[in-house]
């Protein structure tokens, strides 16, 4: 059957599309051309360097060794600056992790102490018993004794008070009175005990707080 003047036999014709060179891809044809432009670039710069007089020559050496220096110090403070950083940044981190599980009971020990003042406040009022009260009182004291054991454990421990001058930071002041026997400003008594968690405050000392004696009544007293 006689072909058309259009029609042809081969196929890359009747596509349109042009062969590709065997063996070699556009990707690896782009970077050969990027090759040649950086070493075009470079010869470029040397022959611009070689034709400069030597003196300029060395003006340009220093300069561009003047400006490598700068970015090497810039980069190594960055690099030192980011290590430190990253080295508080891991201390403050360690430090939260260990206050969080230092403290981490806190509310829980907070809500035990009141038992602990009851079972106190019950042996305060017992007094001395005998018979069967007693047996009761001696294990309300052993029930005491292992429930501060377990407190203690735990890095609780009472806040001293009495004899010491007032601390706002331990102490909660509810009243002052007058006595010739402690310093104005120190501690008379405790109304309700105060107990720190490690280093940490978590309930202060209720306390009264001594007062200098009125210098108007001790004349009206002679």
């Amino acid at each position: 059957m006689a072909k058309g003047p259009q029609e042809s036999d081969d196929p890359s014709e009747e596509s349109g599309s042009q062969p590709e060179e065997p063996g070699v891809k556009p990707e690896e044809s782009g970077e050969s051309v990027l090759e040649q432009e950086l070493e075009q670039l470079l010869a470029q710069a040397a022959v611009d360097l070689d034709s400069l007089p030597l003196d300029e020559q060395v003006s340009v050496l220093k300069s561009n060794l003047e400006t490598a220096q700068k970015d090497s110090t810039e980069s190594l403070d960055n690099a030192l600056r980011a290590q430190a950083d990253m080295a508080n940044l891991r201390r403050r981190t360690d430090e939260d992790r260990i206050a969080n599980s230092r403290f981490a009971n806190s509310r829980l020990i907070a809500n035990i102490l009141p038992v602990l003042e009851e079972l106190d406040l019950a042996i305060h009022h017992a007094g001395e018993q005998t018979g069967a009260n007693a047996s009761l009182l001696q294990g309300i004291k052993l029930i005491q004794r292992k429930l501060t054991g377990v407190l203690e454990s735990e890095g609780v421990a009472a806040i001293e008070a009495v004899g010491l001058m007032f601390n706002p930071l331990e102490h909660e002041a509810l009243g002052t009175e007058e006595s010739s026997e402690i310093e104005a400003g120190f501690v008379t008594q405790i109304l309700r005990p105060g107990f720190r968690l490690h280093d940490r405050v978590i309930r202060p000392a209720q306390v009264m707080v001594a007062r200098a004696p009125d210098a108007s009544m001790n004349q009206t007293d002679q």
